[in-house]
């Protein structure tokens, strides 16, 4: 039997990402939940991790491994791995598929599925209402060690959403736990980075002035981070930063890597989004930016995405408003 694996993918309002196959594909235009098969010496962790990464550029969180269903085509027999995963992006990258939809997980009863992508999405339901009626309301998280190895391990250990939420709260409440997990987010170890800055986002998210002391140096960081997911992150919480509070040098590091991110063809989506996220407010600062931005996403219309595209048209009328009127902010 050929092993596939596959991915639940949570968004931070646990909807739940489909994508829809091709005409020229074994299930034309049927949705399913991404995925593919495993290469010979890969674990189905890493199978599941690599796939989404190369058919939708979003990094993602493993929270914990489905049981496995078995099904026979007639053309042939597979055994499809289902993975519950998290993720804090929102643009996914179509580089196999025609189509993606976030969905309420009651949605999931709607959709053309091919026939073991129905069996894996009935059972989600069914382990979702399980889960929620175990769930007791209202508890707190425990707060982490101090411990940096202690911390670490609980960071790594991170099962989704959920334990990203409490960490993060932890964040807000503790300094000591903010400032370390900037650290981490800078760590060689990709695993301990992502996961640090994901969280770190997810305490900006709430409170974007928590950032300020630290932004200069997250902004002078992100040229040598090579980890795509970690700059993913910083690049997000910079988003929900205020631009005013940043130094002109600053402002002129930021906008350069933000330009060679959407010039570049290897930035991950999401890079892209954001950085064109962060021109925008730079040039509500310095309206004289606004011609080499319009110019810039002009030019990534023709070969991008269709969530790319319409942020860029957003932006651009955006863009325009501060032509006609150069000393609006």
């Amino acid at each position: 039997m050929l092993k596939v694996t596959c991915a639940i993918i949570r968004n931070e309002d646990y909807e739940v990402l489909v994508v829809q196959r091709g005409e020229k594909t074994d299930h034309p235009f049927k949705w399913e939940f991404p995925g593919g098969k495993l290469k010979e010496g890969e674990t189905e962790e890493e199978c599941i991790v690599r796939e989404i990464m190369e058919e939708l550029s979003i990094s993602i969180v493993i929270c914990k491994q489905m049981e496995e269903v078995a099904y026979d085509y007639g053309t042939r027999k597979i055994v499809l791995i289902p993975f519950i995963c998290d993720t804090i992006e929102e643009l996914p990258f179509m580089a196999e598929h025609i189509a993606y939809r976030w969905l309420a997980p009651a949605d999931l009863k709607k959709v053309d599925f091919s026939e073991a992508d129905i069996i894996v999405a009935s059972r989600y339901l069914e382990k979702l209402d399980l889960t929620e009626n175990k769930d007791s309301p209202g508890k707190s998280p425990d707060k982490p060690a101090l411990n940096d190895e202690e911390l670490k391990a609980m960071i790594n250990r991170m099962m989704g959403m959920k334990e990203a939420d409490w960490i993060a709260t932890s964040a807000i409440d503790n300094p000591i736990i903010f400032r370390k997990l900037l650290e981490f987010s800078y760590s060689a170890d990709k695993k301990l980075a992502f996961h640090s800055s994901w969280i770190l986002s997810k305490a900006c998210d709430k409170f974007p002035e928590l950032v300020d002391p630290f932004i200069h140096g997250i902004v002078e960081t992100l040229d040598k981070i090579e980890n795509e997911s970690t700059q993913r992150s910083l690049l997000r919480i910079i988003t929900q930063s205020d631009l005013n509070k940043i130094s002109n040098k600053h402002h002129g590091l930021l906008a350069d890597h933000c330009f060679a991110a959407l010039k570049s063809g290897f930035s991950a989506i999401a890079i892209k989004a954001y950085s064109m996220d962060i021109l925008y407010k730079l040039s509500l600062i310095y309206p004289d930016l606004t011609a080499e931005l319009t110019e810039t996403i002009k030019m990534l219309q023709d070969d991008q995405p269709a969530g790319i595209m319409a942020r860029g048209r957003i932006i651009l009328n955006k863009l325009a408003g501060i032509s006609k009127n150069p000393g609006a902010y």
